[in-house]
């Protein structure tokens, strides 16, 4: 738990060091979304912002290269995103899940939830660090003398 958390407070050995990510500039998705906290379980209203396989979050939609983000999970690490509205007796409400830990949402509508769990969706797939290129096999080039 404590490692997400490190990675989404931006409490990394560098802390200021987002890839390389412009969040401020064209990103693949905006929008207030609430966020349960990661250790007091209260709800907290912030603009997020997807891009380049990177989900952050600040306190106020005015987004500029001066910013600083509250947080930023990287996609990659996560697993799954979908609907929470059963675990948290809650409408609208979605979860993001890595290995270790789940991070709960609520949207403001039903679209904007479906909305966000599709882009976080496409951007865990485009991602995602499971399989490499250098890992992908291709028997029929690599075995030609199986068709002899």
């Amino acid at each position: 738990m404590a490692s997400l958390w490190r990675a989404a407070t931006g409490m990394t050995e560098n802390a200021t060091d987002y890839d390389g990510v412009e969040f401020w500039s064209n990103p693949e998705r905006t929008g207030w979304l609430t966020k349960q906290g990661e250790y007091i379980k209260t709800w907290r209203r912030r603009w997020f912002v997807l891009k380049q396989g990177k989900l952050f979050w600040f306190k106020e939609s005015s987004v500029t290269r001066a910013s600083r983000p509250r947080g930023v999970v990287p996609v990659a690490t996560c697993l799954t995103v979908k609907g929470a509205e059963d675990i948290l007796n809650k409408p609208n409400a979605f979860e993001l899940s890595t290995r270790s830990d789940t991070m709960y949402f609520i949207a403001d509508s039903e679209k904007e939830k479906e909305d966000w769990i599709n882009s976080i969706g496409r951007s865990i797939v485009q991602h995602s660090r499971s399989v490499t290129d250098s890992e992908i096999v291709d028997y029929d080039s690599n075995n030609n003398s199986a068709k002899r």
